[in-house]
């Protein structure tokens, strides 16, 4: 009996010693995690008016795409426990995004393609839109890929053919037809989802398939091509000079439709992060002013690994012509002295793009092509920036 006694005398010591060792390593949740301690607290008007005070909502775009990868990137790196949320919103594309800017009651941001609003003025949609809108900050170029069978060389050769353009609530579409007009193409557009056009592509059911979206992209990057397929070639020309950017598409953007070492010249337009133009003593100013005061502070962090590879080809002050910035945007950029491009490296965008000069004789059309080497120089910078960050540290000899 003694025996038994002792035996149970130990186990409770031991239970005891088990307990105490927990109570040292183990924490309340209320004190470690912000949102349970708001459940917690549920009811305090206090806590409810600080989490809304502070959460900036940010529209993205479908599953999948680019938009949808930047938004989440945001809240990874800007979350700041009560001091800042910032909430992405799976969207539906560049189109709806501008509306949603517009009409939704507590978007405060959203990513849009800077040729939407033009298109959406030209089509009599709207008028004098872009006075409703300011940028933060033009984030990267979405450049256009067109998957066709291979007898299809350029862009002018979907000529009269049947040609998918995703649906009409995102920007594909908009660049699609907006670039068809500029050039006199006259192709049969339809609006068919992605996935699905590109079922139809390998079926023979539609000839092309138009993709405007950040390299590399989901759909492209995934496309199963049975070696029937191709990129088609996309020409800089003088049409598409004010809006839109030569761009370049390697074998390691898309080693499934690029052979090796090979490149296929297209054009790119630039994603927009923007808000609405709020009058500055407003309450939705002050929380675009705390979300540009987090972003651009903590930029540099974007531009490094996990990070989508876009963010490399961001510079904050890169210019955007037809826009107005937000001015505290702009105030944060002047007060830490972050300056666009100057002009005297235009000779060398001119040298390393030479489709970019056809047709540009007046000086207006030098002009505009200026505009687009601000742009271009500014991705340049940041993508030489994002190579030497990646470079392995030098060793002494």
């Amino acid at each position: 009996m003694r025996r038994l006694f002792g035996v149970a005398l130990a186990a409770i010591v031991l239970a005891c010693g088990f307990a105490a060792r927990a109570e040292q390593t183990e924490y309340d949740p209320t004190k470690v995690s912000d949102s349970l301690r708001a459940i917690f607290q549920f009811g305090s008007a206090q806590t409810k008016q600080a989490l809304n005070a502070n959460t900036v909502t940010i529209i993205t775009g479908t599953i999948g795409g680019t938009y949808v990868q930047i938004g989440a990137d945001l809240a990874s790196v800007l979350d700041d426990g009560n001091k800042l949320r910032v909430l992405p919103i799976v969207g539906r594309g560049s189109v709806q995004s501008v509306a949603d800017i517009l009409f939704l009651q507590g978007v405060d941001l959203g990513i849009v393609r800077a040729d939407t609003l033009d298109y959406l003025e030209r089509k009599g949609f709207a008028k004098d839109i872009k006075k409703q809108f300011t940028y933060v900050t033009k984030l990267y170029n979405e450049e256009m890929t067109i998957i066709a069978p291979k007898s299809v060389k350029g862009l002018r050769d979907l000529q009269g053919k049947k040609v998918s353009v995703d649906l009409p609530n995102g920007g594909t579409f908009v660049t699609a037809l907006t670039v068809a007009e500029r050039i006199g193409l006259k192709a049969n557009f339809v609006y068919i989802e992605q996935r699905i056009a590109m079922e139809k592509l390998k079926a023979g059911q539609i000839d092309a398939v138009i993709v405007v979206g950040g390299k590399p992209y989901k759909s492209v990057s995934t496309f199963n091509n049975d070696g029937r397929f191709h990129l088609v070639r996309v020409d800089y020309e003088k049409p598409l000079q004010g809006d839109y950017l030569p761009a370049t598409l390697t074998s390691k953007d898309y080693p499934n439709l690029i052979p090796e070492g090979e490149k296929v010249d297209t054009i790119a337009v630039p994603a927009v992060l923007a808000a609405y133009n709020w009058a500055p003593n407003t309450e939705r100013y002050r929380k675009l002013t705390q979300f540009v005061d987090a972003f651009f502070t903590k930029f540099p962090t974007f531009q490094k690994p996990p990070f989508h590879p876009k963010w490399r080809e961001t510079s904050l002050a890169a210019p955007l012509a037809g826009w107005n910035r937000l001015p505290y945007a702009q105030q944060w950029l002047d007060k830490n002295n972050v300056q666009p491009v100057a002009r005297a490296k235009f000779d060398a965008f001119l040298q390393a793009n030479p489709q970019a000069t056809k047709g540009t004789q007046s000086e207006a059309d030098r002009d505009a092509l200026f505009r687009q080497f601000q742009t271009w120089q500014a991705d340049q910078t940041a993508k030489e920036n994002a190579r030497a960050q990646a470079a392995p540290p030098r060793t002494r000899q």
